[in-house]
Formats: C-alpha cells, structure tokens, sequence
C-alpha cells in the first residue's frame, strides 16, 4: 500500500498545511481495513472518473484499496482549489457522509481505483461498533469539517458588503450550521463588482449568494438557502419517527443523542441553528468537565455530531407550526412550514426561547443593521476597533460582555437594576470588574435608537430610572441580552398546559392522564414531553438542560413500551 517517491513527498508537502495532519488523514492498517469489509461493498473506478461531486448526496465513505483520488474544493464560480491526493489505505469523507447530504469537495479517480464504499448507514453501524477505530474516523470527518471552513476558498460564496445586514445573517447562519462558504466583498473585490451590475444592482437584493451548481440567489431567506444547498430536504410524509424534538439546543440535542444511541428513531427540528441559545455563547466556564471553559458552538457542535452519528434526521431550518394531538392512527402529526407534516409516536419539546424585545423606539428598524440577540465572531468581527452598548445584566450578557470586550474598543454595559450580584454568577462579575474597556451604568435604560440615512444604527439615547437626566451614545452595534420568551405557541390547541408565563407544565395530573403514573417530564398530554428552558421550573442552565435531556429517554421508551402492547 506504499506510495512511490514523488507522490509520497506531493502528499507530505500538502499534509503539512493541516493542523493536525495524521488525524486528519490517517492510514488504516490492512487489518482494520479487513474489520471494515462486511460494512462495505468494492467499487471501481475508471482514470478521471468522478466518485462524488460537491453539491450532489455523497454515496458514504470511500476506503481506497487502490490507487489515488484527488480531493478538490471548487465554488459556483468555477474556482478549483486543490485539498489533498489521498491513497491507499486512507478513506475519502467528511461529516456530510454521515447523513447522506451533497458534499462539499470534489473526489477525482487517478489512474485506475479500487474501493470498499460504505453507504451512509453502514458507516454510523462501523462508528458504533467499532469503537477505537470509530473514534479515529469520526474524529478525521470533524477535522475534515473544521479545515474546509477555515480554508475560506470553496463553497457557498456570499457577494456584498462586508457590513450589510444581509451578508452578517447569512454569514451567522452559515457559520452557527458549520456550513464552509466565503465572502467576495465589492468594495475590494473587481470580480464582485461586476457580478453585482450584472445580476443585481439594487442594495436590497445583496447579497448575492452563489452555490455549487452555479444558481445565483438574491438575498434569499435561510430556509431557501438551505433547501438550495441540501441542508434540508424536508420529512418523508410515510415515515412515523418513534420520537420528533422541536428544539436543537442542548436539552434538545441531548434527548437525541441519549434516545437515536438506544435504537430509537429519532427526528430533530431547529427553526434556525443547532445549538439554540447556548450555541451563541461565547464561554461557558461552570459545565462540568471544562474547566478551562468551552464555546457554546463548540459544545454543541459536538452534540450535533453525535446525534448524527447515531442516526439522527436533523432538519434545519425547519419550524413547526402546529401540534395535532389527536393521534388518529396512534401517531402526533407536527405540522412544518412550507405544509410538510412529521408524524411521530412521541413528542419532545424542547423548543427554548425567543429572545425578548425590550420597548426601545425604532427597535425593529434597526435589527440586523446595528442591533444584534447573541455575539458571535460574526458580529465581534463588526465590532473591532469601535464602541460597543449591551443590554442586560445575567449570565449570558456577562459572557457577551467579556467576549466583546476582546474585540471593541469599548464595551458599555447598561443595568436597568443596581448591581449585578442577584442575577450574575460570581465569576463572572469578577471578570467584568477585572476588565477595563467593560463600563457599568447601573439604572440605567436605552429609550431610543437613532442612525443614519441607509438606517444603519449610529446613536442611543438613554435615561437614568432614578432621575430625569438624559444622554447619548455614539455607538454602531447595540447587544440585547434581555431575557427571551417561551416558543410554545406552535403547541396551541393541543391541550398542553402552560404556566402564567407560557412555560410548559410538566409531572402533574390532567384529565388526558388521569389513572397511569405522570413521569416528572410528561405533559398534560400523555406521550408530549418538556425539557430545557421551555419547561416551567427548569433551572436555566446547561447543565440542566442536558440532565433533562438525558433524562427523558427513560420515560419515553417506557410510553413506547405501553403504546406497542396489545389491549387485553
């Protein structure tokens, strides 16, 4: 399986521009691949065949048992990047093999290849049972992921204004999604200003966004961007899942991972991105078993993984939009946008919180073009160099404060109350008093935003709450961490009850569970399940959320159990 000479020294000089090279792409032993054989089928390919081409499903995992193939990266504009010449020994994927989504490289056949190819669920059955070689594989596709973001060449390419409403959304939910894409910005870039003129040049319609297959969209919304790149094709109306969470936050990415790694069917709905709020949470230091702290996107990221791994149908961007308890045919029927139904034996939701709308004049005018929910690399890149303004005085605002201030020039962090202490972890409010581009206006509220002519955030106005004086902010990019609001709407006229706040009720007595035993997550509805931040009286803590996560599972195999017996 050795390579000659020159090809050997080819391969070391394009191994070395990765950052963990033999992880990323090692070399199976001829036993290993002998274990990986009844997993598989041989396939052959002819000099220059194509094997997989991006943008198109991916037919699994590739084992090359002889020969090599030319991994290319190439965008919808035509440019090919080269990645790696991989050979014999070696397996050709990445994480979109695990789903049987459109991949993201180009696979070429040099000179005559032979292969073990391993359709997508024969690869989650090897991850499984195969757990040392499991953990080699899936841990080169995570790094196979991670270099073709950071390599910024291939993929999706976004054309507009680095600083435009449009291009920060989608930048946001193409990163939050670990989708790879890159950014041709007009003002420094000669090709896209003349792609702007030809195909649109009216500001609204920026940005233009270019996929694989070369289809030109025009400010599209991420449901359309997302069907346009394979992300989500939408829930097969036939199926019925054992369990649908509405929710891919931790709670909801736990209840997946926990119940799909214990054979149950599992389907997962996010209206935007894995991870919910926590996925936007710069550090999280108090999770048990990072103490050094951890990214809510990469804690998340991990749980995404997982969940795919063990078979998981995670749809994103999908919203529910209704829930029909009736179970005509033993089966609850969510209903999505765009009309499409998931039929599931189970429920769980686990669909979080918004995030809350403070009463600030002109508020809507200026969201997405000033005035930002959560502070990722996206937004901090806005801010580099300038003042910032956040609002909000709990965990999360700490953590975005801290982040920010890594970044802006200046961060002013707005209390509506007196202190910190009764809704801050300690920690953190000594890092905020440590930082010194951090300033505290306690009792103090933002009553009005202003900008200028293109409506872009420039100034807030704001006002003690203990006196009448008034003052102004120069400040371009606005944080609001001001709490968020149940996502429980899309359960009404399903018979779940809520509390005062619109939290779901769970573990106590109704008239649809009267006479069985109430499992502490159960809703008024037997067989709909709460967990996370949606549920009333949960903790509002990660740690939590996943615990309930875990949690469920119990109770859902035992409802599972129940509803598969046959009457007496």
């Amino acid at each position: 399986m050795g390579q000659d000479g020159p090809e050997r020294a080819d391969r070391d000089a394009q191994m070395l521009r990765f950052s963990r090279p033999e992880q990323t792409f090692p070399t199976l032993t001829a036993a290993e691949i002998e274990r990986m054989r009844h997993f598989g089928e041989l396939r052959s390919y002819a000099d220059g065949e194509l094997m997989f081409e991006t943008g198109k499903p991916g037919p699994g995992m590739f084992v090359v048992l002889k020969g090599h193939v030319a991994i290319t990266q190439r965008d919808g504009l035509g440019h090919v990047t080269p990645v790696i010449d991989q050979g014999p020994g070696q397996f050709l994927a990445e994480l979109s093999q695990l789903s049987g989504r459109p991949a993201l490289v180009d696979g070429r056949a040099e000179g005559e290849v032979e292969t073990l190819l391993l359709p997508p669920d024969r690869l989650r059955a090897l991850l499984v049972a195969e757990a040392e070689l499991g953990e080699r594989i899936m841990r080169a596709l995570i790094l196979r992921r991670v270099s073709l973001i950071q390599a910024g060449v291939g993929g999706i390419v976004l054309i507009g204004p680095s600083h435009s409403a449009g291009v920060v959304r989608l930048q946001g939910f193409l990163t939050r999604n670990g989708q790879p894409h890159h950014l041709l910005d007009p003002d420094r870039e000669r090709d896209a200003a003349e792609l702007i003129a030809r195909y649109s040049p009216k500001p609204e319609d920026w940005p233009l966004v270019v996929t694989a297959d070369g289809t030109v969209l025009r400010n599209p919304g991420e449901t359309e961007l997302a069907r346009s790149i394979g992300m989500i094709g939408g829930p097969k109306n036939d199926r019925i899942y054992d369990v649908a969470i509405v929710g891919s936050g931790p709670a909801g990415l736990a209840t997946a991972v926990y119940a799909a790694s214990e054979g149950l069917s599992v389907a997962v709905l996010d209206t935007r991105a894995f991870g919910g709020q926590a996925g936007a949470s710069a550090r999280i230091e108090n999770y048990l078993g990072f103490p050094t702290g951890i990214s809510g996107m990469a804690l998340t990221a991990r749980a995404f993984n997982q969940a795919q791994k063990f078979g998981a149908d995670i749809m994103i961007p999908v919203t529910a939009k209704s829930l029909d308890c009736t179970r005509g045919d033993g089966a609850f029927s969510v209903e999505l946008d765009g009309g499409d139904v998931l039929r599931s034996r189970a429920v769980v939701v686990a669909s979080g919180a918004r995030y809350r709308r403070p009463e600030i004049a002109n508020l809507d005018k200026f969201e997405g073009r000033g005035v930002w929910y959560w502070a990722s690399p996206v937004e901090a890149r806005l801010c580099a160099g300038d003042e910032v303004a956040l609002v909000g005085a709990g965990n999360s605002a700490g953590q975005a404060a801290v982040f920010l201030s890594g970044h802006a020039k200046k961060v002013l962090m707005i209390i509506r109350g007196g202190g910190l202490g009764a809704s801050m972890s300690r920690y953190l409010i000594e890092r905020i008093e440590a930082t010194p581009n951090i300033e505290l206006l306690f009792n103090t509220e933002i009553t009005a935003l202003e900008g200028d002519e293109a409506s872009l955030l420039r100034r807030i106005r704001l006002k003690s709450r203990l006196s009448s004086d008034e003052d102004f902010a120069d400040v371009r990019n606005l944080f609001l961490f001001v709490g968020a609001d149940p996502a429980t709407g899309w359960l009404d006229g399903c018979g779940v009850t809520l509390d005062r706040g619109g939290f779901v009720v769970t573990g106590g007595q109704s008239e649809q569970n009267q006479g069985r035993l109430v499992a502490p997550l159960e809703t008024s509805v037997p067989g709909v399940y709460a967990v996370g931040d949606v549920r009333s009286g949960s903790v509002k803590r990660v740690g939590g959320a996943i615990g309930e996560g875990a949690q469920v599972v119990a109770s859902l195999h035992g409802f599972l159990g129940d509803a598969a017996k046959p009457a007496l």
